[in-house]
């Protein structure tokens, strides 16, 4: 009984944090910008998950593997988005002029 209550707490800890993202994922897609997203951080971040993801791979630990896939997950299309939406940015009356 203690084993199935002390999960349901990790499952549901690592859900809120791995979806804690989430909002900022749908904001970047949504505006299509994100260029002010750190690219060091995002990066640092799925380093730290890959490492939890083994972590719980080595212990056999079911809620940290589960968690943090889903994490990585979201990351990934973080990181994607900041790549393909880095230089999109409010361009001002000047960006309107072409030289030819």
């Amino acid at each position: 009984m203690r084993l199935e209550y002390v999960q349901i707490i990790g499952i549901g800890s690592g859900i809120l944090t791995s979806v804690s993202m989430l909002p900022q994922l749908i904001k970047t897609f949504k505006e299509k910008k994100a260029g002010e997203i750190s690219l060091l951080m995002i990066l640092v971040l799925i380093t730290g998950v890959v490492g939890w993801i083994w972590y719980g791979i080595l212990r056999n630990d079911f809620p940290i593997i589960l968690t943090n896939c889903i994490s990585f997950l979201l990351n990934a299309i973080l990181l994607f988005f900041r790549i393909r939406y880095a230089d999109k940015k409010i361009l001002g009356p000047e960006a309107k002029k072409t030289t030819h």
